[in-house]
């Protein structure tokens, strides 16, 4: 790690009061740094909007280029957020700097999670992720300006998975890139790093316990939640894994919102432990990028998933020299060099 991006890292974590003050500083609730206040003429301007999806009102931010004219044509890209985020997050960062690059852009927060609508709290099913960002590619191909032979598809994280599986059968996506990517059912089936290998049948039966708990008594049980105030930085630093320890200073700590959180329904992992990402990924034929962290103890899924992509021939895995998977969310250095990679993809495969 370069000093630069060391300065930027150790400033960003330091920075603990930063994270769970933006969301009510700003007036758009964004958490990431240097994010817009206000719309101003002839900048970058955010939108809060809403729409329906098979009966739920979803929240969204959409973005529009620097003197954004509705008369003239402009591509759009969709960004989904990772598992336990919201829009006002990395999504939202990466929204707002394509826009800047003269894309409209739009972040969503998912049903069931955030600011959109859905009941039980929490659900965290891939069928339901999926047709978010199918949701979002509904809206924003119609919105003013936008030419809907020109979308595009970026996902982060949890949402990466979720992107590629969207686009397997979405052919309105003509492009679409992920950044560190997250196997949502790999992981909840097999265990971060297959750690979880032998317990795999025990937690089935949990998942289909609570699905048969809600059937009888209307009790909702939920995993993963954590308790961010009673987090304490000890703890932090015990976890072993870069992406759940630096994802604790991430969510809790330096971008925290409170919209954010990594629970869900226990039942939701009957979904989720039987699917993956990588299932018939062949079916995408449209340009592919995927960036990740060199450093990331997450490369893994990204790498599995980019060799399986066989139904293209454009394809490209971009590893972030000496980033670890969260850290390629905020560090400054980092994010530029993903602009940058977004930036020319985009730009040869949405023209």
């Amino acid at each position: 790690m370069t000093k630069t991006i060391a300065a930027a890292a150790v400033a960003a974590t330091m920075a603990v009061s930063m994270g769970a003050c933006a969301a009510q500083t700003n007036p758009f609730g964004l958490v990431y740094q240097n994010a817009i206040t206000k719309n101003e003429p002839g900048k970058v301007n955010i939108h809060q909007v809403t729409y329906e999806l098979h009966g739920l009102k979803i929240a969204a931010n959409v973005y529009t280029p620097a003197g954004y004219d509705a008369k003239k044509s402009y591509p759009a890209i969709v960004i989904a957020h990772p598992n336990g985020g919201v829009k006002e997050q990395v999504a939202g960062l990466f929204a707002e700097r394509l826009a800047g690059k003269g894309y409209i852009t739009i972040a969503a927060d998912a049903a069931y999670q955030g600011a959109s609508e859905g009941e039980p709290r929490h659900t965290d099913k891939p069928q339901f992720r999926t047709e978010d960002i199918w949701g979002m590619t509904d809206y924003i191909s119609t919105y003013p300006g936008v030419d809907a032979q020109r979308l595009g598809a970026f996902g982060i994280c949890g949402g990466g998975g979720y992107t590629l599986n969207a686009v397997k059968a979405d052919k309105r996506i003509k492009a679409v890139a992920t950044l560190s990517m997250f196997n949502s059912g790999e992981v909840r089936r097999n265990g971060y790093i297959n750690s979880g290998l032998e317990t795999i049948q025990a937690r089935l039966k949990e998942a289909a316990d609570a699905r048969q708990k809600e059937v009888t008594t209307g009790e909702i049980s939920i995993s993963g939640n954590v308790d961010f105030d009673k987090l304490t930085d000890e703890a932090i630093a015990k976890i072993p894994t870069d992406l759940y320890r630096e994802g604790m200073q991430y969510y809790g700590r330096t971008h925290r919102h409170p919209n954010s959180t990594f629970a869900y329904t226990t039942s939701s992992l009957m979904d989720l432990m039987s699917w993956d990402a990588r299932n018939q990924i062949e079916l995408i034929n449209v340009p592919l990028l995927m960036m990740a962290g060199e450093k990331a103890d997450s490369l893994y899924m990204t790498e599995e998933a980019f060799k399986l992509a066989t139904g293209t021939k454009d394809k490209e895995l971009y590893k972030i020299p000496g980033a670890t998977h969260i850290q390629t969310y905020f560090v400054p250095e980092y994010v530029d060099k993903e602009l940058d990679k977004l930036t020319t993809f985009f730009g040869r495969t949405l023209k």
